[in-house]
């Protein structure tokens, strides 16, 4: 009997919760070696293709692993091994061209994601691109093997894989604070720094791929041959999906481009961005996987026209749920950005300065962390349908947007070459032109899925969602209040104390409101959470 959605989300979540805590204190390591300085604000720019192609197509939930246990699910378990064969095979001599090319081809990709560095930046950016190329090839082996095993029903490993990275990265950067000790932050040391801290990079990605061989073997799926098998149905199915997908989740990775490309001339902001995104990824990367690896496999086996009315409670059950997780976590990260980021990185070379930098990018980051969430919902709903065209028609829109977004938020002349000084927002501005592009695309998925079913009760959800929405903003102003007009210790303890218990008390009024307002997915969390607290049974 399959697992039910609550033992496989409870599953998904432990892993991805020890990955994501594994991934903060590799970022907390990074922070107090390197700070804002130049190997990490140069390793930024570096990471952003291979790093792109590692989340497009080795990240849990990105397009190939998507397409796998969509397509793989619904098939013979004897189907798998050839099938995850063949696409090996195309997919691993498409990549070593990738890898090829990063390698002849870095210098003009820096200079063209980062026209405003400066010289020592780039020629550090060049080495790291250099150093990280293959993971290309490691990003896609990646993606088909762990869909391979969640469409057969192996979870764990697959969502604690990341914590390899993570301890790739710390057991480098320990090596070079061993060798190096204080003078490792010193510019001089800046391109040794970078370089070991690409190379450490890189291993992370290996040892993620080898990790997942030995069960792939256990489900009878490892397959070292090369397979060139273009008309075997599941194959050809599995390409259907995943080239639209990739293409379409692709081009969202673009706006990160655009992003940087704007981030260049303003003085450590693609490091800030670095640092800001990893403190919402972290709920957000945990919340994601709980969500979309049950829900996935259920989408896509609701398909027929029978089962649509399932479908459509599945998809709310998504909706719902994404928006009464992220609503009160962006609040808190909006409401306590500054104590948040002070606790989390202030230390060693991670200075004053740079604090303010990154509490400014991350709470535009709350502000469009429900929007990030549901999207990724959405467009999983189409990949189970089998229609990757539409999520990427509206990337191609997306892409656009956040030019035009970028172009206005970080203070840059309009077309007609104008200024408009009231809308630089520096820095957070290229944040806030992608929660704007997230928010656009979300609206134009659930106008295109509701045109195709037709039976979606878009107004009941909406209305639901501005209760959610009501009471996170709420509970964001209780959490400030507290955070600001309390007395709190100084120190460490004193920032500890300050994020958890003005945190804890914003819930708490969350909780009541959105409990009272009779939301069944809000109630469902407040019980899920309630039953887990200290002397209930």
């Amino acid at each position: 009997m399959a697992r039910s959605l609550r033992r496989i989300a409870l599953i998904v979540a432990i892993a991805t919760a020890i990955s994501k805590v594994a991934g903060l204190v590799r970022q907390q390591v990074i922070a107090a070696a390197f700070g804002v300085g130049a190997a990490y604000d140069a390793y930024n720019y570096a990471y952003v293709l291979p790093g792109f192609l590692l989340i497009l197509l080795g990240g849990i939930n990105g397009p190939f692993h998507s397409a796998m246990v969509s397509v793989l699910a619904r098939r013979p378990r004897s189907d798998g091994a050839h099938v995850l064969a063949a696409i090996n095979s195309l997919v691993g001599v498409a990549l070593l061209l990738v890898t090829l090319l990063l390698l002849l081809a870095a210098d003009p990709l820096i200079r063209l994601l980062g026209p405003g560095l400066d010289p020592e930046l780039h020629r550090i950016a060049v080495v790291q691109l250099q150093v990280m190329a293959p993971m290309a090839l490691f990003a896609g082996l990646i993606g088909l093997g762990f869909g391979a095993l969640n469409a057969a029903d192996e979870f764990w490993l697959p969502s604690v894989s990341p914590l390899l990275s993570s301890a790739a990265v710390i057991v480098g950067i320990g090596w070079l604070w061993w060798s190096l000790g204080d003078a490792i932050s010193l510019p001089a040391q800046a391109l040794r720094g970078g370089v070991v801290l690409a190379a450490a990079t890189l291993a992370g990605a290996a040892l993620q791929w080898l990790a997942q061989l030995p069960a792939l073997m256990r489900q009878g799926m490892n397959s070292f041959r090369l397979v060139w098998d273009w008309r075997h149905p599941g194959v050809r199915e599995v390409l259907r999906v995943m080239t639209p997908a990739t293409l379409s989740s692709g081009m969202l990775q673009i706006n990160v481009f655009t992003d940087l490309f704007f981030a260049s001339g303003i003085p450590g902001a693609a490091a800030g961005l670095g640092y800001a995104n990893l403190l919402v990824q972290t709920p957000l990367g945990l919340l994601s996987n709980m969500l979309l690896v049950p829900l996935l496999p259920a989408f896509a086996r609701l398909t027929a026209p029978e089962d649509r009315a399932e479908l459509v409670q599945r998809i709310r059950q998504g909706l719902m749920l994404s928006s009464s997780s992220m609503l009160p976590l962006g609040a808190l990260m909006v409401a306590l950005a500054g104590p948040i980021v002070a606790l989390v990185y202030e230390r060693g070379a991670f200075a004053g300065q740079a604090a303010s930098l990154v509490a400014g990018l991350l709470m535009a980051y709350g502000l469009g962390m429900p929007a990030y969430l549901a999207r990724d919902v959405l467009v999983r709903v189409f990949y189970a349908l089998g229609d990757g065209t539409t999520p990427f028609r509206l990337s191609l829109l997306g892409i656009g947007l956040n030019v035009v977004f970028d172009w206005l938020f970080v203070g840059g002349p309009t077309p007609m070459g104008l200024q408009l000084p009231w809308l630089n927002f520096g820095a957070p501005g290229l944040v806030l032109a992608t929660v704007a592009v997230n928010l656009i695309t979300c609206g134009a998925l659930l106008a295109a899925l509701q045109q195709r079913l037709q039976v979606l009760p878009l107004r009941a959800w909406g209305r639901d969602t501005l209760v959610l929405a009501a009471a996170a903003a709420l509970a964001g102003l209780t959490g400030w209040g507290l955070s600001s007009l309390v007395l709190w210790p100084a120190g460490l303890a004193g920032l500890l104390w300050q994020c958890a218990l003005s945190g804890a008390v914003a819930l708490l009024v969350y909780g009541g409101v959105a409990g009272a307002a009779g939301i069944p997915e809000a109630r469902l969390m407040m019980r899920s959470l309630a039953s887990r607290l200290p002397g209930r049974s």
